[in-house]
């Protein structure tokens, strides 16, 4: 036992999510369905970014036709943003193999696939400690997990088979979508950052177990890169980065060799870990790294349809 004092999180005060200000609602999300990207992509220059921009939509078309693994590894940004419809389109094209996540990822998708709004106003709550306090979203992840780590399962497949069988919007969660594909979604947890572990409900040695049992898995998926892969890292500024970089050692530690594949960031901002972790470290043994930055809600759409249309 430790000699430390621990605060009592069973005096925690929760309220129902029904009662809660969201400012992300699935009828704000992406539409999916045909678009022709085509002509604009003709028209850009072969030129710095446009042409990097070009040359990653022909590597992900590539590696599909190779039957080399897509890996999207995503922040929480990306799903508050409503872009989850067009990597569910991209997933059932038969694009992607594996991805992977930080803890607000999975907390934003089951929010949404349960109650169809996600994302609270985090300046008022924190005013008088209730931020991250909805009661629904707390207990009904942690025991999604709990009942997960009874099974030997992963974090992303315990919430992802949880959404799958009880949400009413199950259709705009990733985690559903890669429960209902059987691709792998790898929930990697950095223990204090998302709401529920700040609940009576979460337990330690159950979000440990799977998220590191998704770990492992993650570092099946990056051991395929070899030979003309893709892993795109979309708005995670430090936990992908860091995690993608353990997992490509083990990768190469265990294989031997995992070279000569394609990373990419898409951005808001220029972030050391990305670009160092993701871009270039990587890569030196072979293959290429590109950074994009933009608006998620602009730049995703646009190389997810371009990789659809073309």
């Amino acid at each position: 036992m430790s000699k430390y004092k621990e605060i009592n999180l069973s005096k925690i005060k929760t309220y129902s999510i029904a009662k809660r200000f969201s400012k992300v609602n699935m009828n704000d999300f992406a539409k999916t369905g045909k678009v022709d990207t085509t002509d604009y992509l003709n028209c850009l220059p072969d030129i710095l970014c446009a042409k990097d921009f070009k040359e990653l939509i022909a590597a992900c078309k590539n590696a599909k036709a190779m039957g080399k693994p897509i890996i999207i590894g995503l922040g929480g940004h990306v799903i508050k943003c409503g872009l989850a419809p067009l990597i569910i389109e991209l997933m059932e094209a038969g694009y992607v193999k594996a991805l992977v996540c930080n803890g607000s990822v999975a907390i934003h998708d089951y929010e949404i696939a349960f109650f169809g709004q996600t994302s609270e106003d985090v300046s008022k709550a924190l005013a008088d400690g209730s931020f991250g306090m909805a009661e629904e979203t707390s207990q009904g992840i942690n025991a999604a997990i709990v009942n997960g780590f009874k099974h030997h399962q992963g974090l992303g497949e315990s919430v992802g088979k949880e959404i799958s069988d009880s949400a009413p919007y199950a259709h705009l969660s990733l985690l559903a979508a890669a429960d209902r594909l059987n691709i792998p979604i790898c929930v990697q947890v950095a223990m204090g950052t998302d709401i529920i572990h700040q609940s009576p409900h979460a337990d330690g040695q159950a979000i440990g177990a799977c998220s590191l049992r998704d770990f492992r898995i993650f570092c099946a998926s990056v051991a395929q890169l070899d030979g003309g892969g893709v892993f795109l890292n979309f708005g995670s500024a430090v936990i992908i980065p860091e995690v993608f970089l353990k997992a490509l050692t083990v990768a190469r530690n265990v294989t031997g060799s995992v070279k000569d594949f394609t990373t990419a960031v898409f951005d808001m901002n220029m972030h050391y870990r990305a670009r160092v972790n993701v871009v270039q470290r990587p890569v030196e043994t072979g293959g290429k790294g590109y950074y994009f930055i933009g608006h998620h809600e602009i730049m995703i759409p646009l190389l997810i349809k371009s990789i659809l249309s073309l």
